[in-house]
């Protein structure tokens, strides 16, 4: 029997709600603030002041959640450029952006340095996509160590993805593609 797309859905997104209420991100690392010409949220929300680009991503640029998901939707398989989650695997196994690597939460030092293996070996010019969800962007804690690993290595098409809320507000919510599982 198979569950309709929107009840799976609506399921994902309960549990990454109660996730992020239970703790899965850590809340006491420094504000980031969206990146220049961010989204701001949804029209209900106060408007913000700008903030500036987070300092760890300073010369990585992001990608939007609709830029990504129309070029992995128009490009074939082997140019679409390499996609990195970074999030905790319990958020991982629930919804991502199909074709995605886990490598778990570069919070962790043990985890950063998987990364760096993996990436070692690959052309400086691969692109690639790092990408968390686990909370809203001025909080998330693995980000930008991910975003300072790859730009210490020297990538020069590597992106952040902005989620300014989380994964299910932002990308499943949305209709884009995902998988579960591992």
């Amino acid at each position: 029997m198979s569950v309709p797309r929107r009840v799976r859905a609506a399921a994902v997104l309960a549990t990454l709600a109660l996730l992020a209420a239970a703790g899965a991100c850590h809340r006491d690392t420094p504000d980031r603030g969206p990146p220049p010409g961010a989204d701001p949220g949804p029209a209900s929300a106060p408007a913000a002041p700008p903030r500036a680009a987070p300092a760890s991503s300073d010369g990585l640029p992001t990608v939007q959640p609709a830029e990504l998901a129309s070029a992995l939707a128009s490009a074939p398989a082997d140019a679409r450029p390499l996609l990195i989650h970074v999030g905790f695997r319990k958020l991982y196994q629930q919804a991502h952006i199909p074709g995605s690597e886990f490598y778990g939460p570069t919070s962790d030092d043990a985890v950063l340095a998987s990364l760096r293996q993996r990436l070692d070996g690959l052309p400086r010019t691969t692109p690639l996509v790092i990408y968390c969800g686990c909370c809203p962007w001025d909080h998330c804690p693995n980000v930008a160590p991910a975003a300072r690993l790859v730009q210490d290595m020297g990538f020069t098409a590597a992106k952040l993805l902005y989620i300014p809320h989380d994964l299910g507000t932002d990308w499943v919510a949305k209709g884009y593609p995902v998988a579960s599982g591992d």
